[in-house]
């Protein structure tokens, strides 16, 4: 990857790429405070990187959020990743990302520690559900925010407006909606005037060295998908070297690993799933717990998913083998928690170089810019279901 260069202060409306030390202090602090699951935290990136601290430009930070929403997994960690990998190469997007889901792992991982020993307690939900109309709000200005980036013309209007009317009237899955968005960019990037596209095909940012480098060899991307899955894997194999096919870390290991890959759409999408089969096939833990578990982590900070920590956590939690309780179930979290997350990091060091490039090609930034306007949808589907739960809740 190359350096960055760095414009000066002065020159108006210049980016401000931030020296290394600036990014880890940022991604930080973003991981501490990123409550409200994708929206709000996408919309906490936007104000920061692009309104306030000048570090990527508008096009910029739009490309890279239609494709992490492509992808399977958490979009808002693999935005930060591919933002920290825009600044400062490899080791840029592994401080993001990493730093992006630390805070709320550790805070998830101390109320599953007492969620187990003095069970569910009154006081905390009430903690949490006071943080509840503040996410409310970042995630409604979340949408109105985007929508005036996003929606510039007829054709995004309308595909936002669908988006919403599928997802929220008719519970069209997700994926199909983001499917039906992006081939409907891709004939406009055909038909539509190119006065109407203008803009969805801008020009280099220049100030981020990561695009300015070249492509990476075939051999340097089959090197990194190597290490990629091998660093995936590692730990689940080794669960079943010394625990055995039937070990709870196994079993945890190869199911994350598979729901990782299967998460397209969002926590929301996948969540169904991973219920059912940990209740009903694996019998980690219970119905209850489940909602119990999905309270707390719509209340701290990190990506939703992170949800699966928990589970994991409880899983190890009741089966221990021969280690005590609470080791067990740390070793269960972290294993949980490397299968979530470790596919996110391969998919944006793989897939970003060769999507930088796909910036200046007309049809392919209309087919995200598509997928941006379905966004837009979806994310004022997520505010209307939060909001009805917060304004109106149950009893």
């Amino acid at each position: 990857m190359g350096d960055p260069v760095h414009f000066s202060a002065d020159e108006k409306g210049a980016l401000r790429p931030p020296n290394f030390g600036e990014a880890v202090r940022f991604w930080f602090k973003l991981g501490c405070v990123s409550f409200g699951g994708p929206a709000a935290q996408i919309s906490m990136m936007h104000l920061e990187l692009v309104d306030k601290r000048r570090w990527i430009s508008e096009d910029r930070f739009l490309h890279a959020l239609n494709y992490c929403m492509l992808l399977p997994g958490p979009e808002a960690q693999q935005l930060a990743t591919y933002i920290g990998w825009a600044l400062h190469g490899t080791s840029g997007g592994l401080v993001a990302g990493i730093l992006f889901i630390l805070p709320g792992c550790l805070v998830l991982w101390v109320l599953s520690w007492i969620y187990v020993v003095a069970g569910a307690q009154p006081w905390m939900g009430a903690i949490f559900y006071g943080l509840k109309p503040a996410v409310l709000a970042i995630v409604a200005s979340a949408a109105v925010r985007l929508a005036g980036k996003a929606l510039k013309n007829g054709l995004m209007w309308s595909v936002a407006i669908a988006a919403f009317v599928l997802i929220y009237g008719f519970k069209v899955p997700f994926p199909f909606i983001i499917l039906a968005a992006a081939l409907t960019g891709f004939c406009a990037g055909d038909t539509r005037p190119k006065t109407e596209l203008a803009g969805l095909a801008p020009g280099v940012d220049r100030g981020l060295g990561a695009f300015d480098s070249a492509l990476p060899s075939p051999l340097a991307m089959l090197r990194t998908a190597l290490i990629g899955v091998g660093l995936w894997w590692l730990p689940v194999w080794a669960a079943r070297v010394l625990g055995g096919s039937d070990s709870v870390f196994y079993q945890a290991g190869k199911f994350f690993s598979k729901a990782a890959m299967l998460t397209f759409g969002g926590a929301y999408a996948v969540l169904p799933y991973v219920s059912q089969q940990a209740v009903e096939t694996f019998g980690w833990l219970s119905a209850s717990q489940m909602l119990d578990g999905l309270a707390f982590s719509e209340t701290t900070p990190g990506p939703l998913i992170i949800v699966l920590e928990f589970v994991g956590f409880l899983a190890a939690w009741h089966s221990p083998g021969n280690l005590p309780a609470l080791a067990a179930a740390t070793l269960g979290a972290l294993l949980t928690v490397w299968c979530t997350f470790a596919p996110s990091f391969l998919w944006i060091f793989l897939g970003a170089p060769f999507v930088e490039r796909l910036r200046g090609n007309v049809k392919i930034a209309a087919t995200l810019s598509a997928v941006t306007a379905a966004v837009v949808g979806v994310i004022l589907n997520l505010a209307c279901w939060f909001g009805r739960d917060v304004l109106f809740p149950k009893g």
